[in-house]
């Protein structure tokens, strides 16, 4: 519109590309299939750069969990604010792990819990505190679905919130080694249909919402 300023868009630090190089490496390769060369090369920078920002591969690792934590809980909590019926909100939350695999990669943190056991300690505090916060949001959800009719299963919505993520984090992993995106749209739809039978998101899960999702950035 005329007379209207428009903010001009924050840079992009040395900082971030740093991270955005990084995390697509952790996703594709694993966290210990890149090292500090890797990125250094692939951004023209030294690594003595690299160390600047990040001292430790620990330091970058943490770096990377809380910025993909941050934007996990961003899209977790836009799917909460559309107020829609529980059974779109958890098909909404499918998408955000189908988004994921359709450009190439896996969930960073179910792709570094692959690697748990020779990460160091921060990152797996980082990692637990990632699904836990998940889990929760997962379980508060499913437990209003319930009360309203909209999503059944049986138990608590804890364990139930546990078996969902596993069954999805499962599945793209399975995809992925396939190369074939299909299979985890069988999976998805399958374990939708566990907790909302009656609905036709369960059935058909919303592609071209993922695609938006996509163009609009990474997540899950």
């Amino acid at each position: 519109m005329p007379g209207r300023s428009i903010a001009p868009k924050p840079a992009v630090t040395t900082r971030d590309q740093v991270l955005d190089v990084a995390e697509r490496l952790a996703q594709t390769r694993g966290f210990n299939g890149f090292s500090y060369a890797d990125i250094a090369e692939e951004l023209g920078i030294t690594k003595a750069s690299l160390h600047y920002h990040y001292p430790t591969k620990t330091d970058l690792g943490c770096a990377l969990i809380g910025r993909y934590a941050e934007r996990f809980g961003s899209a977790l909590a836009q799917i909460s604010a559309t107020e829609l019926p529980a059974s779109r909100q958890l098909n909404s939350y499918v998408q955000l792990y189908a988004g994921v695999l359709r450009s190439g990669r896996l969930c960073l943190c179910g792709m570094l819990a692959a690697e748990y056991s020779t990460l160091p300690e921060p990152m797996q505090r980082a990692i637990r505190g990632f699904f836990e916060v998940n889990e929760t949001w997962l379980s508060r959800l499913l437990e209003t679905g319930r009360q309203a009719g909209d999503l059944t299963f049986d138990g608590a919505a804890t364990e139930a919130a546990n078996a969902f993520t596993s069954t999805l984090e499962g599945a793209i992993l399975l995809a992925r080694s396939y190369g074939d995106a299909a299979r985890f749209d069988t999976a998805a739809r399958r374990l939708l249909r566990e907790f909302a039978p009656d609905t036709a998101e369960a059935r058909t899960p919303d592609r071209s919402a993922a695609r938006s999702r996509n163009s609009g950035g990474r997540r899950g």
